[in-house]
């Protein structure tokens, strides 16, 4: 049975989706930009950009009872990949600070445009144990 996962602690979706579903034993989310939920800003910088959606993507999983420990892949997307060292960098500490028992597989690919004109989007699956 898929259940869907909502919370006020990441951003509404800004379409016809849902924030994550949770499918028993696998949660998946949708692509989280990084507008912060409680004020809808955007930060301009792109380590800021990626600490806010790593946080909403946390926010996600904890509401579906998750931890980020629990998370086994992700999918980066960012406008200029020239920013991938500076994204890197702060997704390793992210993981780190979250007790992360290694780092979830990844993809991480360029794109031309992501919604709201923000320099990058992150879609993550946890697995419940």
């Amino acid at each position: 049975m898929t259940k869907v996962i909502h919370t006020e602690n990441a951003p509404k979706a800004i379409g016809p989706y849902v924030q994550a579903v949770d499918l028993g034993n696998l949660v998946l989310t949708s692509g989280q930009i990084p507008v912060n939920p409680q004020t809808g800003d955007v930060p301009a910088d792109i380590v800021k950009q990626a600490r806010q959606s790593l946080e909403n993507v946390k926010a996600i999983i904890e509401q579906a009872g998750l931890t980020v420990a629990d998370i086994v892949k992700t999918t980066v997307f960012v406008k200029d990949l020239n920013d991938f060292a500076a994204v890197n960098a702060e997704y390793e500490t992210f993981f780190k600070e979250n007790n992360h028992p290694a780092f979830p597989a990844r993809s991480c690919v360029e794109v031309a445009r992501l919604p709201k004109d923000v320099g990058i989007e992150i879609e993550a699956i946890a697995v419940r144990k």
